[in-house]
């Protein structure tokens, strides 16, 4: 990719106009909330659609919402490493304009860590609750926790390190990870063994994460899976600085993603045949394989709001998007379908035993996203 060079280290960027803060990037929104729109209810709508109908068309989409029990990649594993590379995508417009803006660049790694171990602590709470347990009781693996730590690392990484440098760190960490669970495995089990129980990064996790596993002899937010995960969040970095900085027309710059996201997904189908697709372990070949897919979709919502000027339609997905931490954690503390059965607990009776569920997940997608829309026009947003 042809990406300008990161700024010398020796001192913070002047603001000058060419620097000046560019336009907000409008599809990120959008594809932040098309993201989130199946964590809100989409997943379990379908799978309901599925029961009610016995269609295969439905029963086809719900397998894609159930994620495969080891090895295999289904739509829905894509959901969580899009919202990652997606943070990437914004470091550049986020960190990088207060750097133009003067800001030292130690200024700026405070609040990327800050941010990084704030996302972690919320991953706690809402696998937990507010509530005290003892230890051995607490999960401390969770999806923010991975976004959080992922993303920190890849982010200091920009603050500190040429693209170039970017680049070798991305292909390194993929790599190196590759090669470690290739000739490492759990004691008792020979090298490369990439079962749940005898693969080097679970025993690891089992070693030292203190607390419970999720599925108690390995935890698909572990510690060591947590660094092929900097090289997702990287590629989105790579990405954002290419939409921001890259010196070439528009569409060129979705002809690249586009390219590159293909080309991605076909070396992911030849690692595949050494190193299996598994979001479980965050596979060398999921990163490409996740990568790849998230290159496509941004490329074609950049392609349709950003370059062609589509906007409108994109109000239901940016509102979703602007406040995808709220809508994530509101489900710790707001009983949704309470609420939602609260207002419509009659129209649910009417849809019939069959339907009801169907009436139900839609609904209360409804009702989030009104709720969101309220915070939206209030310009109310969480941040960390």
């Amino acid at each position: 990719m042809n990406i300008q060079q990161a700024p010398p280290l020796e001192a913070p960027i002047p603001r000058t106009a060419e620097t000046a803060r560019p336009p907000r990037l409008m599809s990120l929104d959008a594809l932040r909330g098309f993201d989130m729109f199946w964590i809100m209810g989409a997943e379990e709508l379908f799978h309901a659609l599925a029961k009610a109908t016995g269609l295969p068309l439905w029963e086809t989409i719900a397998t894609q919402m159930t994620h495969p029990a080891w090895n295999g990649f289904r739509f829905i594993d894509l959901i969580f490493p899009l919202f990652l590379f997606m943070s990437g995508v914004s470091t550049p417009y986020s960190v990088g304009r207060e750097l133009e803006k003067g800001k030292s660049r130690q200024s700026q790694l405070w609040r990327i860590v800050r941010r990084g171990l704030m996302l972690v602590l919320l991953g706690i709470i809402y696998n937990n609750g507010l509530e005290l347990r003892p230890l051995a009781e607490v999960r401390f693996g969770s999806v923010l926790g991975r976004i959080g730590l992922a993303y920190m690392f890849g982010a200091i990484i920009y603050l500190y390190a040429s693209e170039r440098v970017q680049m070798i760190c991305f292909w390194g960490f993929i790599i190196g990870y590759w090669l470690l669970l290739k000739f490492t495995a759990a004691p008792g089990f020979p090298a490369g063994d990439l079962s749940m129980e005898g693969n080097f990064a679970s025993f690891v996790d089992r070693t030292v994460m203190p607390g419970k596993l999720y599925l108690g002899i390995h935890d698909p937010e572990g510690l060591m899976s947590t660094l092929p995960a900097i090289s997702t969040a990287l590629l989105g970095i790579m990405t954002g600085n290419l939409l921001k900085h890259g010196q070439m027309p528009q569409i060129k710059k979705v002809g690249w993603m586009a390219g590159c996201g293909a080309a991605f997904i076909v070396l992911a189908q030849i690692w595949n045949l050494d190193f299996p697709i598994n979001k479980n372990l965050w596979t060398s070949s999921f990163v490409l394989q996740v990568g790849g897919l998230s290159l496509l979709l941004m490329a074609l919502f950049y392609y349709i709001i950003d370059v062609k000027g589509y906007q409108k339609w994109t109000l239901f997905f940016r509102v979703i998007g602007m406040n995808s931490i709220l809508i994530y954690m509101s489900g710790v503390f707001i009983n949704w379908e309470y609420t939602t059965e609260g207002f419509f607990k009659w129209l649910i009776q009417l849809s019939g035993e069959a339907y009801g569920p169907v009436m139900l997940f839609a609904l209360m997608i409804g009702v989030k996203w009104v709720f969101l829309y309220f915070m939206y026009k209030k310009k109310v947003f969480l941040r960390v």
